[in-house]
């Protein structure tokens, strides 16, 4: 699936689709229209800037295993300021549980529950963000 003109960037990986947003407006687009409340969502922690990133279920309701959220937590980490870290904590959660606050600026959201996962900020081999 072609991302140019969405926003956000699809990669597929293991048979899932890995939506990374291109900006604050566009965040907001993908984690509060786009994802659906069983999708994973994730974002770099420690208030860290950075693309929201969101895991699709595919048709069949399978959960994404490790490899799909450390693949996806990988590039929430590069798509970030937090790209030149050697380990970045990556918080993620089901989008149910993203909510954005009265009055929060674009690109800002809440998370009413979460878990972490640390790994090193890398874009996968052979892939390359979408270029317009």
């Amino acid at each position: 699936m072609a991302s140019k003109g969405r926003p956000y960037r699809t990669f597929e990986f293991q048979g899932f689709s890995i939506l990374v947003g291109r900006g604050d407006a566009e965040n907001d687009e993908l984690s509060l229209r786009v994802a659906k409340q069983r999708d994973t969502w994730l974002h770099v922690g420690g208030g860290t800037p950075g693309s929201h990133v969101v895991i699709q279920r595919p048709e069949s309701g399978e959960e994404p295993n490790r490899e799909v959220l450390e693949y996806a937590a990988r590039l929430a980490a590069w798509f970030s300021k937090a790209r030149n870290a050697k380990r970045v904590e990556v918080h993620y959660c089901p989008a149910s549980h993203v909510k954005k606050p009265r009055g929060a600026p674009r690109g800002m959201v809440q998370l009413s529950s979460f878990k972490s996962i640390r790994v090193v900020p890398e874009l996968p081999e052979a892939e390359e963000p979408d270029v317009e």
